[in-house]
């Protein structure tokens, strides 16, 4: 039975990368016997990406009959550690590929290997007796570019061969064996050239594992640590049928810098267990996640041991998690602080947390345990928050000239279709309504609208009465103080100005603001008992000169100014109100949240730095 090969390279290699061809070249090779091996690269330029070529010359046994029939069909294997696919990662990414191979002397097979080959499509001929010899010659790259300049890197390269191919070198050292690998490469003519030897496989130290992963296989961790300044590296990798498959065990974050490390896992646990391609590890995640905890653990010890200043860095790393997110102390990975990504570990603590929540709030009776949980997640879930309102507050601080006034608004609350907040959504409203800027008071209201048009305000405000005004207010909060007839309203009105804009454009807010106070007053001592009118610019000597005219200066830990004007808000009968006006300094603001946010922080803060004293730093 014939297979197709088109469909079979898209079945086992659809998801595989350019390094593959270098990975099967090289594995085929050393199957073979061969002890030198010759990889060439070339394109004319990078981007002409249908120039790529690639050569690979080994002194295998080469193609004898014997090795051709195995080659041709797919499966044929004699061992276990062989899956008899991985020539079709050729096929991926080239349509031609030329073989001509010697072997027993004096023979000399050529053939073409493409989605039509055929077993009895080849040439044999006699020739003069010479070494075994295959070359392999791949041209008319098929994708539309090379994913990755580290493709065609010979260094690049070399240290990908080392990761895949550790277990297999090692075993050659060990035994006695020879072996060279020459990478050249020739892009836009310039040429690089690299080898991988026998003296690039460190001397190992060898540990057995104490696992109870499996009671019969043993688990064996090889391991070299050498200072490196120039090229600090850490390859962590399971050894699979001659193959090595990285495990993640230190975040690239984590690195320890100036020192080049080696651990391989060995053990007959893992024997067939990798996928077609030979890229994956082919087990249940349970036990994947075992061989990971296991290989980890014993990784971090012998890191530690040797290098002991990582164990003092990663010790500053958990105080400074818990300095940082307080609520989150005690739920913290410790033991992989250091290793696994910050993200990871502060990503695995909220789960924790949420989890705790989610079973104290599904609990149908609240037991004292319960009772006593409840208070702390209280504490935790209110840490989160006042946290959370920090991290805007430092936001709003980092904004400048160049951030937009949707850019800044959007700090303050959501807009247009998001933007309209109720009181009954108050909870599920905290992460996008931040009016508590302005003040915590402003958090009591009954709805706020954020870019939403006049008519939706004046609707709510008259109880249903349809008015057709699509001006938009930036910021409108609407508040009542009578629980059981929500009438009259008070209202404040809030336009924002974004940083570094001319005088011209900053007192523009101030005609805004009236232009909003001539259409509400209309509802005065009706619908409406008091209104506030606030501007949010960037104050500057030009901006405070016009101001100090006509305003004066109130208190605050910035700048905020207010007057009492007059609108009027009909000709006639003529009728003129009189409203008051702020103008606001958005440093003003933001110093002042701070303020009152900080008070919070150190309260709640010092309550988990107490419980967690053996992590966290004396504030």
């Amino acid at each position: 039975m014939k297979v197709k090969l088109s469909q079979a390279v898209k079945m086992f290699f659809g998801s595989s990368s350019l390094e593959m061809v270098y990975f099967e070249s090289i594995a085929n090779a050393l199957d073979a016997g061969a002890t030198k091996i010759n990889i060439k690269i070339s394109a004319e330029t990078l981007s002409q990406h249908e120039s790529l070529k690639i050569t690979v010359v080994d002194n295998g046994k080469g193609f004898t009959d014997d090795r051709y029939k195995k080659f041709s069909r797919l499966f044929d294997t004699d061992e276990s550690s062989h899956k008899g696919l991985g020539r079709l990662v050729f096929l991926c990414y080239f349509k031609n590929i030329r073989v001509t191979s010697h072997y027993n002397e004096t023979k000399k097979r050529i053939f073409e290997f493409s989605e039509e080959f055929e077993e009895e499509n080849n040439e044999v001929i006699n020739v003069e007796k010479k070494r075994s010899e295959t070359i392999f010659v791949m041209t008319n790259y098929l994708l539309q570019k090379i994913a990755k300049e580290e493709y065609i890197q010979p260094n690049k390269l070399k240290q990908r061969i080392l990761e895949v191919f550790y277990a297999r070198f090692f075993k050659i050292k060990e035994q006695g064996g020879y072996f060279n690998i020459i990478i050249e490469s020739v892009i836009e003519g310039k040429k690089t050239v690299t080898s991988i030897e026998c003296t690039d496989i460190p001397e190992f130290s060898v540990v057995e594992l104490d696992s109870n992963i499996n009671l019969i296989d043993k688990f064996y961790l090889h391991y070299s640590i050498k200072e490196n300044i120039l090229n600090s590296s850490l390859i962590a990798a399971v050894t699979v049928d001659n193959r090595t498959v990285k495990i993640d065990l230190v975040a690239e974050e984590n690195m320890p810098l100036g020192y080049e490390m080696v651990f391989l896992l060995y053990s007959d646990f893992f024997t067939g267990k990798i996928d077609a391609t030979r890229q994956v590890l082919d087990m249940n995640k349970f036990d994947y996640k075992d061989v990971q905890t296991l290989f980890r653990i014993e990784v971090i010890k012998i890191i530690e041991k040797h290098i002991p200043h990582i164990k003092q860095r990663n010790e500053k790393e958990k105080k400074s998690l818990v300095n940082k997110f307080p609520h989150l102390g005690g739920y913290f990975d410790t033991q992989n602080i250091g290793y696994v990504s910050q993200n990871e570990i502060l990503r695995k603590a909220q789960d924790i947390f949420f989890k705790e929540q989610k079973e104290l709030l599904e609990a149908t009776t609240l037991e004292e345990k319960h009772f006593d949980k409840s208070l702390e997640l209280s504490s935790r879930a209110l840490t989160e928050y006042i946290l959370f309102r920090q991290l805007i507050i430092e936001r709003l601080k980092k904004t400048t000239a160049s951030n937009s006034e949707t850019e800044i608004h959007k700090l303050f609350a959501s807009m247009r279709k998001e933007g309209r907040f109720d009181r009954k959504d108050s909870l599920d409203d905290l992460y996008r309504n931040n009016a508590w800027l302005l003040d915590d008071k402003y958090m009591t209201y009954e709805n706020m609208l954020s870019d939403r048009e006049m008519g939706e305000l004046i609707q709510i405000i008259t109880d249903g009465e349809k008015f057709l005004d699509d001006d938009r207010p930036d910021i409108a909060i609407i508040f009542s103080n009578n629980p059981v007839n929500i009438k009259p309203f008070d209202v404040v009105i809030v336009e924002i100005k974004k940083r570094g804009i001319s005088l011209e454009e900053n007192i523009k807010v101030i005609t805004q603001l009236e232009k909003r106070a001539r259409k509400l007053m209309k509802h005065y001592n009706n619908q409406i008992q008091r209104i506030w009118f606030y501007g949010i610019i960037e104050l500057n000597e030009d901006v405070e000169t016009h101001l100090a005219g006509e305003y004066t200066e109130l208190y605050s830990s910035g700048k905020i100014y207010y007057r009492e004007t007059t609108v009027a808000i009909s000709l006639n009968p003529r009728v003129v109100l009189p409203i008051g006006v702020f103008i606001w300094d958005i440093d003003a603001i933001i110093n002042d949240a701070d303020a009152r946010n900080l008070t919070f922080l150190k309260l709640i803060k010092s309550k988990f730095l107490a419980e967690n004293s053996g992590l966290a730093e004396e504030q």
